[in-house]
């Protein structure tokens, strides 16, 4: 392809995972209720705080990000399909087999990212903030808002983080990568590791920040059992298709 047809396939696929990602929304507002139930239930397992809001208009704004959060995580094979098939045109034909493993195993893990957000790192980190406010002899009235945009932004990033494995096994079938590469740079990987954590997580203290960067360093490491098992020299197959 040429640099505009490149262009335009990259706008086709984009427009297409809208697409699906608005069609999801839409199946995904019809229990608006149920999903901001879920959302909020990790802040209001704790007595103590009081969710609020500013404004009258704040809760419909909840409520559309609640929905659209859900319809990532449901609408992600379909965009990760849609992800697959605007780089296909640059692998082999025998590369483009990976295609169901690839889409298969990268929603599971974007899924499995979320729900360990959802179960484990955010209510620590959340836990740690509420007791050091009650600790400080504050109230805890905590913007509603605010609340939901963290909640979200430490659900999303690990469902992104959590793609490690699939992007590895990708790239070590068609020979982009292999385990010794991956081994020589686990020093900076687990570096990485930290910084991203220390960027998601949104407390200052150690054990928080483990929570989030320790599964994204067994991650990197199960990347390279994959790479291991899995990966292989690229073979030529003529110019791609």
């Amino acid at each position: 392809m040429s640099f505009i047809e490149h262009l335009e396939e990259l706008r086709k696929r984009i427009l297409w995972a809208v697409v699906c990602i608005a069609a999801t929304f839409a199946v995904c507002w019809v229990f608006a209720g149920d999903l901001y139930d879920i959302a909020s239930a990790p802040i209001r397992a704790n007595p103590a705080v009081t969710l609020s809001v500013s404004r009258p208009q704040d809760i419909f704004g909840l409520h559309m990000k609640v929905t659209l959060v859900a319809s990532l995580f449901f609408s992600s094979p379909l965009v990760l399909t849609q992800a697959w098939l605007f780089i296909s045109p640059g692998l082999y034909r025998h590369e483009r087999r990976y295609a169901i493993p690839f889409v298969v195993s990268a929603s599971l893990l974007f899924v499995t990212g979320g729900a360990f957000g959802y179960y484990v790192a955010f209510p620590a980190a959340l836990r740690f903030l509420l007791d050091w406010i009650v600790a400080s002899k504050l109230t805890p009235i905590i913007d509603a808002v605010e609340y939901f945009d963290l909640f979200f932004s430490i659900i999303v990033a690990l469902g992104i983080v959590f793609q490690i494995p699939a992007v590895i096994f990708v790239l070590s079938r068609i020979g982009l990568l292999t385990a010794g590469m991956l081994v020589r740079h686990f020093r900076h990987a687990v570096l990485g590791c930290v910084v991203v954590a220390a960027i998601i997580t949104p407390t200052t203290d150690f054990g928080n920040m483990l929570i989030i960067a320790g599964p994204m360093i067994v991650l990197y490491g199960v990347g390279i059992a994959v790479a291991w098992a899995f990966g292989r020299r690229r073979a030529v197959e003529g110019p791609p298709a």
